[in-house]
């Protein structure tokens, strides 16, 4: 059970690792790879932008689970 929430974090790392580097900085993110680079005049940040923020909050809310879970597994068999 250990050994799966420890891998389950690793992956979780990676994946947000890549998805934080995918966000839009001062140059350009992922929606100006895409060639979707124009902003709406509401101010509004593209769908690309928006779907990215999405699953990097569940990704990062996931990852804090499996550590919330480790930590408590670890305690447990102590």
């Amino acid at each position: 059970m250990v050994l799966g929430f420890s891998i389950a974090l690793i992956v979780f790392s990676l994946l947000l690792m890549l998805l934080v580097l995918m966000h839009k900085g001062k140059g350009g993110g992922l929606s100006d790879m895409f060639g979707g680079g124009m902003q709406s005049s509401v101010g509004g940040s593209s769908v690309a932008e928006r779907n990215l923020d999405r699953i990097t909050v569940v990704v990062g809310l996931l990852w804090f689970a499996c550590i919330v879970v480790l930590g408590i597994m670890m305690k447990i068999n102590n």
